[in-house]
């Protein structure tokens, strides 16, 4: 009887052994769990940091794309310069005299034959000229004759002179000043087109006013 009991207690005392070992064995595997997962925690949060400074950037680039519609620029010159292409699409920016639409752009008086008369179609171009120079006392002009190559040339150079004259005289009656002004004939000698048919004849027969320096 004192056997078995004996024989008994050292077999509870093995298996009370083992199940300590498995502990054991269980106690070390979760602590290298619980290592490995400190250990993992630096590159995650490393991983989120570069994941976070990427998405920065990304969002800064947006930015920067955006920048001339949302951004500080929006009210800047990006802006500003597509709005004033926008605006100027019907309207000249710049100097006025270079506006194509306007009658400063028409810089040639015709006459017709041995005449110096300036015609009535011709009035309104030569009021914007003269305001023109009155608004700009420091803009001067060279007022150049000419006619078709019918006449003497001694007869063509006078012609072409009092056309020009004539054409000094208007401005100057609607604010110009005689100190803005340049007088010159060349008669015959400067044809805008050589021929002597009456259209041709009528393109010769002509002042052409020319703002210097510009």
């Amino acid at each position: 009887m004192f056997v078995s009991q004996h024989g008994r207690q050292l077999e509870n005392n093995e298996k009370l052994g083992v199940v300590q070992m498995k502990l054991l064995k269980l106690s070390a595997v979760l602590l290298s769990l619980a290592w490995l997962s400190a250990c993992s925690n630096p590159l995650a949060t490393k991983e989120s940091d570069a994941d976070l400074q990427a998405g920065e950037v990304a969002v800064e680039d947006r930015n920067a794309e955006s920048a001339g519609i949302e951004g500080e620029n929006a009210t800047g010159s990006d802006l500003g310069a597509e709005a004033q292409v926008i605006v100027g699409e019907d309207e000249f920016q710049g100097d006025e005299l270079n506006d194509p639409a306007s009658p400063l752009s028409n810089r040639i008086v015709y006459f017709e034959y041995d005449s110096s008369s300036v015609r009535a179609e011709d009035q309104e171009t030569l009021a914007a000229h003269a305001a023109y120079l009155g608004d700009n006392v420091n803009v001067t002009v060279r007022l150049e004759g000419h006619t078709d190559e019918r006449g003497s040339r001694e007869y063509n150079l006078a012609l072409g002179e009092r056309r020009a004259l004539a054409i000094r005289q208007i401005l100057m009656l609607q604010g110009a000043s005689i100190n803005q002004f340049e007088v010159v004939s060349f008669g015959e000698e400067r044809l805008a087109i050589e021929g002597s048919d009456d259209s041709v004849s009528q393109q010769n027969r002509r002042v052409e006013i020319k703002y210097l320096g510009r």
